[in-house]
């Protein structure tokens, strides 16, 4: 029996609901060209999805300021439950997280399993880190005199963070969980071409214990976005990771805006013309996570 095919239109993800744009603006998805397609053959269509606007990237940004304090307050152990939630979650929903990763990247089977393994033992090993990055990154100072002098990392606040444009979800995964494993909260512009696998990361985050404001996602053009992200003064640092590659974005521009309002700023690997995604593949450092923590230092005099 025939039937219709019931497409879905992808909406955003914001303070743990999935709103349409404001704007009532959507655009065609299309699947990226694979070794299999056949010379000639037209795009294969396969979703709507919302294109954000300022409006939402302003609403976004309350969202994750209004969720901030109360992530950050949470013990180190629960953030890091929290993140192996979101490892279980997407390991549930693993053949539907193959097969976007397949469309939007034009892997095979073999290596879009790998990518989605991959970005699930991510969630993993940012979630072992959640209770021990302090201890490596604090410490007890050696002060003259009868006190004690002690460094500790505290999260840097709201970070806007420009996703990868080519790995929609490994790259995602990588930006969006040394940022908040902290204590920070982050808004998240999605690659404009290969946005679905972060909606569907956005519905394992709602389904697992992730609060909601803690991360939230945009779709649509960066190069439409970014600019209000850069210049708005409730955001504390912003990660340019996707600002290599993405149409209509100068990223020297967004860095001298977030400057003039004293932002943190990640620069995406190479410079200028030449910057380029880093290879996601590599096993991380710690240098994601410590580009958003400042570091307080407290005095205490020492009891007799």
């Amino acid at each position: 029996m025939s039937r219709v095919d019931v497409k879905k239109t992808y909406k955003l993800y914001i303070g743990g609901k999935f709103p349409r744009s404001e704007s009532g603006r959507s655009y065609e998805v299309y699947a990226a060209p694979s070794g299999r397609a056949r010379a000639g053959s037209a795009p294969r269509f396969l979703a709507n999805a919302a294109q954000g606007s300022r409006k939402d990237a302003r609403d976004a940004v309350t969202a994750a300021r209004a969720a901030q304090p109360g992530w950050a307050s949470a013990t180190a152990y629960n953030r890091g439950q929290v993140l192996y939630r979101v490892a279980e979650v997407m390991e549930s929903r693993r053949p539907q997280l193959v097969q976007e990763v397949r469309d939007a990247e034009g892997l095979t089977a073999a290596a879009a399993e790998a990518v989605v393994s991959q970005a699930i033992d991510r969630w993993v090993w940012y979630a072992g880190w959640s209770d021990k990055y302090v201890q490596i990154l604090g410490g007890l100072n050696p002060v003259a005199g009868p006190y004690f002098n002690i460094s500790a990392s505290e999260p840097t606040g709201v970070v806007a963070v420009l996703a990868p444009q080519e790995s929609s979800l490994l790259g995602l995964v990588s930006v969006i969980a040394p940022a908040i494993v902290s204590g920070n909260t982050v808004v998240v512009v999605t690659s404009a071409d290969r946005p679905l696998p972060a909606i569907t990361l956005a519905e394992c985050l709602a389904t697992s214990d992730v609060p909601g404001g803690v991360v939230n996602i945009i779709s649509g053009r960066a190069g439409e976005i970014a600019p209000w992200l850069a210049s708005h003064r409730d955001v504390n640092a912003i990660d340019l990771a996707g600002a290599a590659g993405a149409e209509g974005v100068d990223w020297a521009a967004l860095e001298e805006a977030s400057a003039d309002n004293l932002k943190r700023v990640v620069r995406p690997a190479g410079t200028g013309a030449e910057a380029v995604e880093p290879d996601w593949t590599q096993t991380p450092d710690l240098s994601r996570l410590t580009a958003f923590l400042e570091t307080k230092t407290v005095w205490h005099p020492k009891g007799r």
